[in-house]
């Protein structure tokens, strides 16, 4: 990157930061009605305007050339007609479909929705999106810029009322926010719904997080009432977040294992599947089959070895008060789909794998 910025990069990056901070400031607002809707369209101009810069940055004006003179480009009004943002992805991404890119085509069609009709509450259903949304945005500024244009330093955690919502209390937030208009409704259960279950569950895509209370054992830790972790999956196994999950873990084993599944009921679910692909002489039982589909998708050690805390946490948790892991629906979907490809059963049982 270059030491000094073209004026023309400047411009289009001093856009983009202000888009962003004037979006999470809109949705932080408690008494803004239009929080969701005027973050989404707020933060595709940022994202636009970030794109822009990157591309004038690498002496490449982002602007539509005419059809029969490809040298010229194309005039609007006066002005030349710019890439929009789902055009933006197309150059910079190439062919590639990382879930950066799947979070921005995913408030891409929830914008054009947006600006069409008018727009109900739905702060609760897209939140983790949004908050993507937001850090894919700043993690692609110091990328291609640097620590010099963080917005981070600018922005505060907003405060949440709530102590604690029971159940009650979940249901009459959900009914509040009941009128969600039946084609924004559609469109995102469509779009979630196509995704497969490693890019559903991707940070980058939709980042969820739980709030846990941050005991200071010595001075210097009060200073900070809050202290955000950026989780990296590449450096899970660093001693900073075993230590963050050693703090959780007698939170983590006293809950409930509601919905969660053994292993002779997913075997149970996933057979039905493997003789519809394999014939009716097809295995798949809980002791040997799917304990190989476990090792084979590394969602949890092998018995006796390692921490057994240490499990794909969207798939399959350590139940410690009883020395066994547990399972969810999703690993049952996951297992289901994999099974479905061919020749994948022979590849997970082959001879000679345990």
């Amino acid at each position: 990157m270059s030491a000094r910025l073209s004026q023309e990069v400047r411009v289009h990056l001093d856009k983009a930061r202000e888009s962003a901070i004037l979006a999470v400031e809109i949705y932080n607002k408690p008494a803004t009605t239009f929080r969701s809707g005027g973050f989404v369209v707020l933060m595709c101009i940022a994202w636009t305007a970030l794109f822009h810069a990157v591309f004038f940055n690498r002496h490449v004006k982002p602007f539509y050339r005419q059809l029969k003179h490809k040298r010229r480009y194309l005039m609007i009004d006066g002005d030349y007609k710019a890439w929009e943002l789902k055009e933006c992805l197309a150059e910079y991404f190439g062919t590639n479909q990382p879930p950066e890119r799947i979070n921005v085509t995913f408030f891409i069609g929830l914008r054009n929705k947006i600006e069409h009709r008018s727009m109900p509450e739905l702060d609760i259903r897209i939140f983790g999106e949004c908050q993507a949304f937001l850090l894919n945005f700043e993690e692609l500024m110091f990328q291609e810029f640097g620590t010099k244009y963080a917005i981070n330093e600018s922005l505060a955690l907003a405060l949440q009322f709530s102590h604690l919502r029971d159940r009650q209390q979940e249901h009459a937030i959900a009914k509040l926010h009941r009128p969600l208009a039946k084609d924004i409704d559609s469109y995102i259960k469509t779009f979630r719904s196509s995704l497969t279950i490693e890019q559903l569950y991707d940070l980058r895509f939709s980042y969820k997080v739980f709030l846990f209370p941050k005991v200071a054992n010595h001075r210097g830790q009060e200073e900070l009432a809050v202290e955000f972790v950026k989780f990296d999956p590449s450096k899970v196994e660093s001693e900073y977040y075993k230590h963050l999950v050693s703090l959780i873990k007698p939170t983590v084993t006293q809950v409930a294992n509601q919905g969660m599944l053994k292993p002779s009921m997913v075997a149970a679910a996933v057979l039905p599947v493997v003789k519809d692909v394999l014939g009716d002489d097809a295995k798949f039982d809980a002791a040997s089959h799917h304990a190989r589909a476990c090792y084979y998708y590394k969602i949890r050690p092998r018995r006796g070895e390692g921490d057994p805390m240490k499990t794909d946490v969207r798939y399959c948790q350590y139940d410690e008060p009883n020395k066994s892991y547990l399972y969810t629906e999703a690993w049952v979907t996951f297992l289901k789909e994999e099974l479905k490809k061919p020749g994948q059963y022979e590849r997970i049982f082959k001879k000679g794998s345990s």
